[in-house]
Order: C-alpha cells, then sequence, then structure tokens
C-alpha cells in the first residue's frame, strides 16, 4: 500500500541514530476475544519478502509530540522520521496495535494543534473524508461508510475489525493507486477521526480504515494523549478542503518515512 520514498536528508539530534524502540499493545485474550463486528472480511495482499523503505502519513493528537499512523507503516523500520520542511526528523518510541492497523508515535515533533479522535462509528451511508498523501501528494478523498467489517493482512495476519467506506470522489482528481495514505485520518460529519487510513481497494473502489474503538483502545492505553480538541462538523466539501490545506500548512498531518536498511544513510 505504500510508494516510493522521496530521498530525503535525515536528522538526528545525537551522533548515532537511537534505536527504534517499540512497545505492543493487545488487548485480545484468550478469555476475552474481541467481538466481530461483521460478517463482510477483506483480504488485503502483502509484498512477499523483507520490509523496504517506504511513506506513510501520520497526524497530530496531541501537541506534546503524539501522533497516529498505520501499523504496517512502522513496522518493522530501522528508522522512522517525520517530515519537517523537506528533511526526515528522527523518532525512536512507536507503540504498535496488535488488534488494529494503528501505531502512536510517543516522541514525535510538537504540534501546535491536535486533532480530536473519538470512537464512536458513524452510521452507514454518512460520509467520510479521509486525508493524507498518495503518491507522496496532499490527496483529500471523501467517501460514503458502507459498514463494519474484519480484514485480514497477509497470509498470516488475524482478522482485524475495520470500517469500509465507498470512494466518491478526490481532490485533486485523480484515480491513481492511494498509496501512501495509510497512516492518515478519515473524518466523520461531525468533525471527529474515526479511524486510521489502513488499505484501499483499487478494482472495487473500497477503502479501509481501523475501527474507531481500537484506535482510542491504544491512545488511551499509551497514556501519551491528554488533549481533548474540540470538533466542529464539516460544513460541506468546501469547508472539509479549506481544513485540510490549513492542516497542512500548521503541520498537524504529515509524512512519515520508513528506512528499512541496517546502516542509517543519507
Amino acid at each position: 500500500m505504500l510508494g516510493a520514498v522521496a530521498a530525503l536528508l535525515w536528522i538526528s539530534e545525537v551522533t548515532r541514530p537511537p534505536t527504534v524502540s517499540v512497545e505492543e499493545y493487545d488487548p485480545r485474550s484468550p478469555r476475552r476475544p474481541l467481538p466481530q463486528w461483521s460478517d463482510e472480511s477483506f483480504f488485503i495482499e502483502e509484498r512477499p519478502g523483507v520490509p523496504g523503505d517506504s511513506m506513510g502519513t501520520a497526524f497530530a493528537v496531541d501537541r506534546d509530540g503524539a501522533w497516529l499512523t498505520a501499523e504496517h507503516v512502522t513496522h518493522g523500520c530501522k528508522r522512522i522520521g517525520l517530515e519537517e520542511r523537506g528533511v526526515a526528523r528522527l523518532v525512536s518510541r512507536i507503540i504498535e496495535s496488535r488488534e488494529a492497523d494503528a501505531a502512536l508515535v510517543r516522541d514525535g515533533l510538537p504540534s501546535d494543534h491536535a486533532l480530536p479522535v473519538s470512537g464512536h462509528m458513524p452510521a452507514p451511508g454518512s460520509v467520510g473524508y479521509h486525508m493524507g498523501f498518495p503518491g507522496g501528494h496532499p490527496t483529500l478523498v471523501i467517501s460514503e461508510l458502507i459498514g463494519a467489517a474484519n480484514a485480514r493482512r497477509g497470509e498470516a495476519g488475524e482478522s482485524q475489525p475495520v470500517l469500509a467506506w465507498a470512494e466518491r470522489a478526490r481532490i485533486p482528481i485523480g484515480d491513481g493507486t492511494l498509496s501512501g495514505i495509510s497512516g492518515g485520518p478519515v473524518f466523520a460529519e461531525d468533525g471527529h477521526v474515526v479511524g486510521v487510513n489502513s488499505a484501499a481497494t483499487d478494482r472495487r473502489g473500497r477503502i479501509l480504515t481501523t475501527a474507531p474503538d481500537a484506535m482510542i483502545r491504544l491512545v488511551t492505553a499509551s497514556r501519551a494523549v491528554d488533549e481533548r480538541p474540540v470538533a466542529y462538523p464539516f460544513v460541506d466539501l468546501t469547508d472539509a478542503e479549506s481544513r485540510f490545506g490549513s492542516w497542512l500548512s500548521q503541520g498537524v498531518i504529515r509524512r512519515i518515512f520508513c528506512d528499512a536498511d541496517e546502516e542509517p544513510g543519507g
């Protein structure tokens, strides 16, 4: 799902880049399995072989440096960096969810603003606004919620609860792959982030996002998010486009990069 990585200069505050510290959060247990939301299921194909350098999207959920992205964006990376003025600023503390395709960066760049998140599932048929960087370019995707489903990533992956959306339009207009939007936010009409972009099926025109309650469980378990931003309902598509532009200029939504190489480069 992730596209080619643009050449960026990797910046570290120390001579030797810190080792990425990954914590795992998994609320599932044999005694308390998570409920299955729906009988509809999706299979997400994975590329064979070792992880490669890649790019995704991340968004701030706390002004002190907590950012959400997709777990498959950060998994297996030797270095992870958030973009800042054309360079990748290293981060080293990641919490990856084992129940959903979501990861939380604990030591990311401070942000002047944070996005409001919610564990409430929108009503089927409602509009969704997906934001991120497919192909490395800022793109707003408008969709309609189909409903709850399950997804499995790769042959050995466990089933995860997701929301399935039907793509309706893009700004700017295009029909290419959504590779690179992974990790970006999807907003409900009430202005809350209700999931993390996880995958897209180009032929079926579907976008899969993490289940809202699974996203909130990761945020709560991290103890890194104290913000309670106010959510303002979207007036229309023009309003959504305007807000996306503002969040980009404010650095609330950024590109995130994975370097899978053993040796620092660049």
